[in-house]
């Protein structure tokens, strides 16, 4: 083991400060390290400021706690610690410890504006494509619009099937709240419920109602109501780079839009249907704050679309304003930015809350556990093959990510294994054995996880069509019995264990087929062990002197940490084991 720091609450002593307070701050030493000297180094209305640490106590395994303190005077606050050991002088940052200097973006991160909402720690998300998901029977009846291809519910979703329309609605999601709520997922996030053009209405032709093909707003408050009395939470999707060409703002606000002298018009990616909107308005502005406050009593937060391009053309750059705009008027709800590549620019400006974290978690995930042969090519746009990686470069990229971010912005952050805009994860990695690997990772890691529906039955599917097909409920010898199970248990040992909701994150050294990691908080130590491939045992020196883990999930037996520190895992891969460190040993 090496020294660590996080953003956790065993490391800060107050995670959500405010201006003016002062904080402690912690290192840990592994026993055995010889440490002469620590500094904390931070940053104080721009210029770095050093204080020295002192020990602050020694822990039962042997390890030594440093403790510094810190004035937290700006809305950001970054800091790093520099080290002094016999191996040498370090800075230990984000990135981890490190025998060079480093940017100042690497450096942790104290954030004083408003924290998200307490319940978003402790989601499980799940993901409902409204049209594919379910529908009641009042959705038979319904006349489909002109632009629509009417579909049975069986008709297999196909490559360019965005007209397609199979009618699910949203009293059918609440006739499905029980399968939701069995598996143990307590936020509903649906993709676009305005009128639109398509079946996933990203293409907006009003915001002011809910589509009368889903049930019209009546449908949403009754969703509403039902999951709120069942003590979950319920999410929206809003398209704020552009809109539909239906919406009449194109032909009545042309100041919302970007229109040339020639009536030309600026649109999504080249995508004519798609105008993309001019942030510079303030009566646009105006508009969506009106949008999200009519919403606020049925919704508790919202998925920003293309939160990335939002308010950002050219010379036009408006995108950290739109943010705080559009969080203030949200009150406590939930913002959670769309952003398939770095969002950490974005980040801790008093804006989104957290993105959707494809690049720090889906793409190293993917790599990791890809199969040998995919039947696509390409991640989100990137071209070529989803590069295959080994366990330090998994390692090495989620930890990339992390370090250009606040921990509160990264355990806010959505982990997910693949969405509406995805390939399938069953298809990514091609084994229902990788696939409780996966979902392993998705649901004891950092971040709040997001769960695609359909994933937890084993769905396939190559690309963000065929990954849209209707939910089988009427084929239930069509779904894998077992993945739902242990989707379910991961998500109940997530919920019953606070290490894994509230706790740091620790690497420890495994092999190239192994990611071993623990995940701690005040009230306990847990151990996770995510194998792809191998037989040969792992052996570490990594953890604990003296320690005995008992097994939560996997079925694998105890382990016994020997006084050396050295320990002995024989796991057999592909496969997927908790332990939590027996405190009565």
């Amino acid at each position: 083991m090496i020294p660590h720091h996080d953003g956790s609450e065993l490391y800060v002593s107050n995670p959500a400060p405010a201006l003016g307070e002062t904080v402690s701050v912690f290192v840990r030493v592994p026993a055995g390290l010889r440490t002469s000297r620590i500094h904390l180094r931070w940053l104080s209305d721009g210029e770095p400021v050093f204080t020295s640490a002192v020990v602050d106590r020694t822990d039962a395994t042997g390890d030594v706690w440093w403790r510094a303190e810190m004035p937290v005077r700006n809305p950001v606050t970054r800091y790093r610690f520099l080290i002094r050991t016999s191996q040498g002088v370090r800075w230990l940052t984000g990135l981890g410890l490190t025998h060079y200097d480093v940017p100042d973006n690497t450096d942790f991160r104290l954030v004083t504006h408003l924290a998200p909402p307490a319940w978003a720690r402790d989601a499980v998300v799940y993901q409902i494509f409204p049209d594919r998901f379910a529908r009641s029977g009042a959705a038979i009846d319904r006349e489909r619009p002109d632009w629509a291809i009417p579909a049975s519910w069986d008709t297999p979703a196909a490559l360019g099937s965005t007209q397609v329309l199979y009618g699910g609605d949203l009293d059918g999601v609440a006739r499905r709240l029980d399968h939701i709520a069995g598996l143990g997922a307590d936020t509903l996030y649906l993709t676009p419920f305005f009128p639109g053009r398509s079946a996933h209405r990203y293409d907006a032709s009003s915001f002011d109602r809910v589509d009368p093909l889903l049930g019209g707003d009546a449908a949403l408050s009754r969703l509403s109501q039902s999951v709120h009395e069942r003590g979950m939470r319920i999410l929206g999707d809003l398209t704020t780079n552009h809109t539909g060409l239906a919406h009449p703002w194109f032909e009545q606000n042309r100041d919302f839009y970007y229109i040339k002298k020639d009536g030309s018009f600026e649109s999504w990616l080249g995508l004519g249907e798609l105008p993309k909107l001019n942030w510079g308005s303030g009566e646009l502005r105006r508009r969506f704050v009106e949008i999200i406050q009519r919403f606020s009593a049925d919704l508790d937060g919202w998925r920003i679309d293309v939160a990335n391009m939002t308010g950002r053309r050219g010379a036009d750059d408006w995108t950290y304003e739109v943010a705080r705009l559009l969080r203030e008027a949200a009150g406590d709800g939930l913002l959670i930015a769309e952003h398939a590549h770095d969002a950490t620019g974005d980040l801790d400006r008093n804006g989104w809350h957290g993105t959707m974290n494809y690049s720090g978690f889906t793409r190293p995930v993917w790599g990791w556990l890809r199969a040998d042969e995919l039947p696509f090519d390409d991640f989100l746009g990137v071209p070529g093959e989803v590069p295959a990686r080994d366990a330090a470069a998994t390692v090495a990229t989620m930890s990339a990510f992390g370090a250009q971010m606040s921990w509160r912005s990264w355990t806010t952050s959505w982990s997910i294994l693949g969405s509406h805009d995805t390939a399938r994860i069953r298809t990514v990695v091609g084994s229902a054995d990788r696939q409780e690997v996966a979902a392993g990772l998705l649901l004891t890691m950092p971040g709040t996880p997001m769960i695609f529906a359909g994933d937890e039955i084993g769905m396939t599917g190559d690309n963000n069509d065929t990954a849209r097909q209707p939910m089988p409920w009427d084929r239930p010898d069509t779904w894998d019995r077992a993945t739902f199970g242990r989707y379910k248990n991961l998500i109940a040992l997530r919920k019953a264990h606070p290490a894994l909701r509230r706790g740091g994150l620790r690497w420890v050294a495994g092999d190239a087929d192994s990611l071993l990691f623990l995940r701690e908080c005040a009230e306990q130590t847990v151990l996770v062990l995510a194998r792809r491939a191998g037989h040969e045992p792992l052996r570490t020196t990594d953890l604990p002197a003296g320690s005995r883990w008992e097994n939560l999930y996997g079925g694998a037996k105890p382990l016994y940490t020997e006084p050396d520190g050295s320990t002995t895992i024989d796991v057999s891969g592909p496969a997927f084991q908790v332990w939590a460190a027996d405190t009565h040993k």
